[in-house]
């Protein structure tokens, strides 16, 4: 990695740039798991129904999915210095705008500029401890420093959204950001130096806005069909939007030199595979995480912070396995491991799919606890798989493009999941029936994939993804 002559001569302390970076992304993780136990309490203050509540998740994660690569190459080439910290800014501000929204439509917008300033922070702050830590070994552990630190905010935010919530409101899940935010700008403009990649490819300006608009229209398609009608003129509009946008990123992509998505990685099966597979893990674990506190809630009659509490088995289980994850991979291939992972999760949300409101928490936690640990032992290793499938030069890019795929397997998760529920309460069925069907749906497709990977994806020599995790799967590496 090319670095400034100024990032080489005079380092930051390297104590310092490990606690900001691993605060900014710990803000971000943080963000991903902190909303969905506030929902509840979102839908009865502001008197929004299920699609408005899936367009205040999907409005982050859909930028977020759509802008990580952009946000790499960005710090890269602009600085990652300058790019962390605008990320900070617009990240801090705009959660306190979601804070005061006074309407769905406002907290969306804000969610909007949250995925904005997210997807500068996340990547721009991996770049800065890659360029800090020249040295390979270095590099490792300060990345499973940062990995480890940061992720604690998956676990942190259940029980933070539920006490935040009871205590004062829903606002204030998005003021705890404010003190986060305030710190990395000031520790951040004093002890942190610049550096960048001169090298770095140029920003793939038409591929990243015709990726948002595809991605955007069928999202909306599939969250707005249940309320206004799967063959509405506008939601039909929507869905053929989506697949003209698409086919125009696709054609854009083929004749770009330099495309965000080079598609001639995708003529190898395994990063193929790799990918179709992450798409579903981003589609069933976010997709049915969305619901896991409104079932609590509103099935079970739990107050909003025991909620939060109840649904700390999957994070946990994420947190603790996940290390393990990579060790398997590399000692017995990713194949063998993805494919139990997959059928682990699938099973854990099919019996997710026959709770009931009688249902006492004590046989609910374990189906939650296998589903994380389902779960934790796919993403490194399908991760892995897509770097081993490119040369070595592009590793960085084939992560990010392995947690885009997550990303928007998140955002089709939230969309098509709802859907469901939605249509089966247009359809007479309850709520709790409703949440059943989904998490059925979701462990169905799980299951599938799982059968599919193990199936299709080739037989490899073992690798060492032992340092990603779900906290690095958010970022993409530095090109």
């Amino acid at each position: 990695m090319a670095e400034s002559p100024a990032a080489v001569g005079n380092r930051p302390n390297r104590a310092v740039l490990l606690t900001v970076t691993c605060l900014g992304q710990f803000m971000v993780l943080l963000d991903n798991t902190i909303v969905g136990a506030a929902l509840p309490d979102m839908q009865r203050r502001l008197q929004i129904q299920l699609t408005g509540l899936q367009w205040i998740v999907d409005a982050y994660v859909l930028l977020v999915a759509m802008l990580l690569l952009s946000g790499g190459v960005f710090a890269d080439r602009f600085g990652r210095k300058r790019v962390y910290l605008a990320g900070a800014v617009v990240f801090t501000a705009a959660s306190v705008l979601c804070s005061l929204a006074p309407s769905a439509g406002w907290l969306i917008g804000g969610r909007v500029l949250q995925g904005i300033g997210a997807s500068a922070l996340s990547p721009a702050s991996l770049a800065l401890l890659a360029a800090a830590y020249p040295v390979p070994q270095e590099r490792i552990k300060a990345i499973g420093l940062w990995a480890g630190f940061s992720g604690i905010g998956l676990v942190a935010g259940p029980v933070a959204g539920g006490v935040l919530t009871d205590a004062f409101g829903w606002p204030a899940i998005f003021l705890v950001n404010l003190p986060i935010g305030v710190i990395l700008l000031l520790v951040g403009l004093r002890h942190l130096e610049e550096s960048r990649n001169p090298s770095a490819p140029a920003i793939d300006i038409p591929g990243t806005a015709l990726s948002i608009l595809a991605v955007g229209a069928l999202t909306y398609g599939l969250i707005e069909g249940g309320a206004r009608g799967w063959t509405s003129p506008i939601i039909l509009a929507s869905f053929a939007a989506a697949a003209i946008l698409f086919a125009g990123f696709v054609t854009v992509e083929a004749r770009r030199s330099s495309p965000m998505l080079p598609l001639r990685l995708f003529r190898q099966r395994l990063f193929t595979v790799s990918n179709t597979a992450m798409v579903v893990v981003g589609f069933a674990l976010m997709g049915s995480s969305f619901f896991f506190s409104q079932y609590f809630v509103y099935v079970q009659g739990s107050s909003i912070l025991r909620a939060g509490l109840q649904t700390l088995p999957t994070s946990v289980a994420m947190v603790i396995v996940s290390p393990f994850a990579g060790r398997l991979a590399a000692r017995y291939g990713f194949r063998i491991v993805v494919s139990i992972g997959l059928a682990l999760a699938g099973a854990g949300l099919l019996a997710l799919g026959m709770v009931h409101a009688d249902t006492g928490y004590a046989n609910v936690w374990w189906r939650l606890a296998i589903v994380g640990i389902g779960f934790a032992l796919t993403m490194s290793p399908l991760t892995g798989a897509a770097i081993q499938a490119v040369s070595p030069q592009e590793g960085g890019l084939a992560s990010g493009i392995s947690s885009t795929t997550r990303q928007i397997g998140a955002v089709l998760g939230v969309a098509i999941l709802g859907a469901i529920v939605r249509t089966r309460q247009s359809n007479g069925a309850s709520f709790a029936t409703g949440l059943n069907t989904a998490f059925i749906a979701a462990g169905a497709v799980t299951l599938t994939t799982a059968v599919f990977t193990a199936l299709w994806l080739a037989r490899s020599e073992p690798v060492d993804c032992s340092t990603v995790t779900p906290a690095t799967e958010l970022s993409t590496n530095s090109r």
